[in-house]
């Protein structure tokens, strides 16, 4: 089980280091240039709020289980991205928009989960 966390949580981690990165750095205005229409309908600083959450998420994943301390807390901050990608969804489903890659994403994180929770016990 501990293999398996490792592939989906760390190709979960840097999806999600990614695309919270990106919008942690970038301005409201080049996010909606590059194709996300969402960010639209959110103030400069939720969208932040959004992409440090998802940078969080993605550290939360790998350095509990890295270090051995309190390695509880990956698979919560599994459950965490799971929220937040669910999230992504109702938002994208209300607009009209794709969105089955923040389905994909919200089932690869309930999957790091429940591979996290299993590796821990």
């Amino acid at each position: 089980m501990l293999i398996a966390y490792w592939i989906v949580a760390g190709l979960l981690a840097l999806v999600m280091l990614a695309a919270g990165g990106m919008k942690a750095i970038k301005p409201k205005a080049d996010i909606v240039k590059g194709g996300m229409a969402w960010a639209e309908d959110f103030a400069p600083g939720m969208i932040k709020f959004i992409g440090v959450a998802e940078v969080l998420g993605a550290v939360g994943l790998v350095l509990p289980a890295l270090t051995g301390i309190a390695p509880v807390l990956a698979p919560i901050a599994a459950v965490a991205l799971a929220v937040v990608m669910i999230g992504a969804v109702v938002v994208h489903a209300r607009r009209k928009e794709a969105f089955s890659s923040a389905l994909v994403l919200a089932l690869v994180a309930v999957a790091a989960a429940v591979l996290g929770f299993l590796a821990v016990a």
